[in-house]
């Protein structure tokens, strides 16, 4: 991965119910679970391809784009920063599992990596929300640790 860009694999897409997981071992997507009448994909989600989280799942990804997308589109994309976090899993554990945000290379609306990620406090906010309460749904529990900048960000993700 070059500090240029990554290419980020989209599940689910903005404004989707539906959460879709990649299922590698039969190169398909399929139909996790559908969110709650209310709640939807605020960007699109998806992982970065070749990655390996401490959840055991590819790093996940969002991407902040007025761009319509599908499951399996993949994006050449610029990293903006990440949300740091921990995810406390129904069994208890407790395993850091960080948000990557990414901004596509091809795009129409442009985002700068300021202060942290380039997004507003109130859109960084509205992220950490969506994440405790698409974890509480399934028992887990999301904790906010911080927000990193790009050149952090990039350096967990060489690092896996």
């Amino acid at each position: 991965m070059s500090k240029k860009s990554i290419f980020v694999t989209i599940e689910s897409p903005k404004g989707s119910r539906e959460k879709f997981d990649y299922d590698p071992k039969n190169n398909r997507f399929l139909l996790k679970k559908i969110l709650p009448m209310g709640m939807f994909f605020p960007f699109d989600y998806g992982f970065i391809p070749g990655t390996r989280g401490e959840d055991g799942d590819p790093l996940d990804a969002f991407v902040l784009s007025d761009v319509k997308t599908f499951p399996g589109c993949v994006i050449e994309c610029k990293l903006l920063g990440a949300i740091k976090a921990e995810q406390r899993e129904r069994d208890g554990t407790v395993v850091r599992n960080d948000r990557y945000l990414f901004t596509p290379v091809v795009n129409g609306h442009k985002r700068n990596p300021f202060d942290g990620v380039g997004l507003e406090q109130d859109e960084l906010k509205e992220l950490v929300d969506f994440f405790v309460n698409y974890n509480e749904i399934d028992g887990k529990k999301f904790r906010f640790i911080a927000f990193v900048d790009a050149k952090e960000a990039l350096r967990k993700i060489n690092r896996i």
